[in-house]
């Protein structure tokens, strides 16, 4: 977006992994801070209590994501503007209760990091007990 070329996004040195170590923001330029967000049902026809319903970790991240680009571009915004996100994972009992980071990289590299969007934010990434409904990862 027209607003990140006036960001300083300071790379990993020797490091492809796709975050910034550090993002400057001039004096004078607004921040905007989004809410969290949880994912959306991904498959209407799953029990609404069931994991099926709202998908894996991949799944949740591209659903949280595509929230995020959506109200951002009702900003006048995009996800080449984000210079900071906290990511809240929850353990998956298919995983023998760890967090699915794997997954979470998946959808998160549709959005960040791209030839499309090459903009990376810095980024802090936690697994956590649990979030409001017990089927969210």
């Amino acid at each position: 977006a027209a607003h990140a070329a006036e960001v300083i996004r300071h790379k990993i040195p020797n490091s492809d992994f796709p975050i910034a170590a550090a993002v400057e923001i001039p004096a004078g330029k607004a921040t905007v801070y989004v809410s969290g967000k949880v994912p959306a049902v991904v498959d209407a026809s799953a029990p609404k209590d069931s994991a099926a319903a709202y998908g894996d970790t991949k799944a949740q991240t591209v659903s949280v994501l595509n929230q995020i680009k959506q109200q951002l571009a009702a900003l006048g915004l995009g996800m080449g503007d984000v210079v900071k996100m906290q990511v809240f994972l929850v353990g998956d009992p298919a995983m023998g209760g760890k967090m699915d980071f794997n997954g979470f990289m998946e959808g998160y590299r549709q959005f960040f990091g791209t030839k499309e969007q090459p903009n990376l934010p810095a980024r802090s990434a936690f697994q956590i007990a649990a979030l409001g409904n017990p089927l969210y990862r």
